[in-house]
Protein backbone atom coordinates (compact mmCIF):
# COMPACT_ATOMS: atom_id res chain seq x y z
CA UNK A 1 0.00 0.00 0.00
CA UNK A 2 1.58 3.31 -0.85
CA UNK A 3 0.88 6.35 1.26
CA UNK A 4 0.79 9.75 -0.75
CA UNK A 5 0.96 13.33 0.01
CA UNK A 6 -0.52 16.06 -1.62
CA UNK A 7 0.08 19.58 -3.19
CA UNK A 8 -0.90 21.90 -5.62
CA UNK A 9 0.32 24.15 -8.31
CA UNK A 10 -2.09 27.44 -8.65
CA UNK A 11 -1.47 29.07 -12.22
CA UNK A 12 -3.29 32.42 -12.30
CA UNK A 13 -3.52 35.12 -14.65
CA UNK A 14 -1.55 38.09 -12.62
CA UNK A 15 -4.25 40.63 -13.51
CA UNK A 16 -1.46 43.64 -12.73
CA UNK A 17 0.89 44.36 -15.40
CA UNK A 18 -1.22 47.07 -17.89
CA UNK A 19 -3.31 46.96 -20.50
CA UNK A 20 -2.01 43.11 -21.23
CA UNK A 21 -2.79 41.83 -18.03
CA UNK A 22 -3.99 38.35 -18.66
CA UNK A 23 -1.18 37.58 -20.36
CA UNK A 24 1.36 37.66 -17.51
CA UNK A 25 0.41 34.54 -14.86
CA UNK A 26 2.05 33.84 -11.57
CA UNK A 27 2.75 30.46 -10.35
CA UNK A 28 1.97 29.67 -6.52
CA UNK A 29 2.84 25.95 -5.12
CA UNK A 30 0.98 24.74 -2.24
CA UNK A 31 2.42 21.79 -0.34
CA UNK A 32 3.00 19.85 3.17
CA UNK A 33 5.87 21.83 3.65
CA UNK A 34 4.48 25.69 3.02
CA UNK A 35 3.35 27.61 0.05
CA UNK A 36 6.28 28.58 -2.31
CA UNK A 37 6.16 31.45 -5.06
CA UNK A 38 7.73 30.30 -7.95
CA UNK A 39 6.90 33.77 -9.72
CA UNK A 40 5.31 35.34 -12.57
CA UNK A 41 5.46 34.68 -16.41
CA UNK A 42 5.36 36.92 -19.30
CA UNK A 43 3.27 34.39 -20.77
CA UNK A 44 1.16 30.79 -20.06
CA UNK A 45 3.74 28.78 -20.20
CA UNK A 46 2.87 26.09 -17.36
CA UNK A 47 5.16 23.50 -18.53
CA UNK A 48 8.16 24.65 -16.93
CA UNK A 49 6.41 25.20 -13.32
CA UNK A 50 5.32 21.52 -13.92
CA UNK A 51 8.42 19.82 -14.88
CA UNK A 52 10.30 21.61 -12.12
CA UNK A 53 7.42 19.54 -9.80
CA UNK A 54 7.82 16.46 -11.55
CA UNK A 55 11.85 16.88 -11.07
CA UNK A 56 11.08 16.69 -7.45
CA UNK A 57 9.02 13.41 -7.83
CA UNK A 58 5.09 15.51 -8.11
CA UNK A 59 2.57 13.63 -10.07
CA UNK A 60 -0.04 15.62 -11.52
CA UNK A 61 -3.40 13.59 -11.62
CA UNK A 62 -6.20 16.45 -11.73
CA UNK A 63 -6.90 19.35 -13.75
CA UNK A 64 -8.90 22.16 -13.15
CA UNK A 65 -9.66 25.16 -15.36
CA UNK A 66 -11.64 28.47 -14.00
CA UNK A 67 -13.04 31.27 -16.53
CA UNK A 68 -14.58 34.17 -15.42
CA UNK A 69 -18.57 34.76 -15.93
CA UNK A 70 -19.67 37.99 -17.38
CA UNK A 71 -16.09 38.23 -18.79
CA UNK A 72 -14.93 37.41 -22.40
CA UNK A 73 -13.70 33.94 -22.13
CA UNK A 74 -10.55 34.02 -21.13
CA UNK A 75 -8.54 31.22 -19.09
CA UNK A 76 -8.00 32.78 -15.74
CA UNK A 77 -6.72 30.03 -13.76
CA UNK A 78 -5.45 27.14 -13.68
CA UNK A 79 -5.09 24.85 -10.59
CA UNK A 80 -3.22 21.30 -10.98
CA UNK A 81 -3.70 18.72 -8.06
CA UNK A 82 -0.46 16.51 -7.35
CA UNK A 83 0.86 13.84 -5.20
CA UNK A 84 4.10 11.92 -4.54
CA UNK A 85 4.68 9.03 -2.10
CA UNK A 86 5.83 9.32 0.82
CA UNK A 87 9.37 7.59 1.46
Amino acid sequence: MTNWEFARLEYRAAGTLGADRFMDWTATFHHPGGVLRWGTDERFDDLRHLNRAGAAGWQAYDRAAMHVHNEPHRLSSVTYSMRRPVP
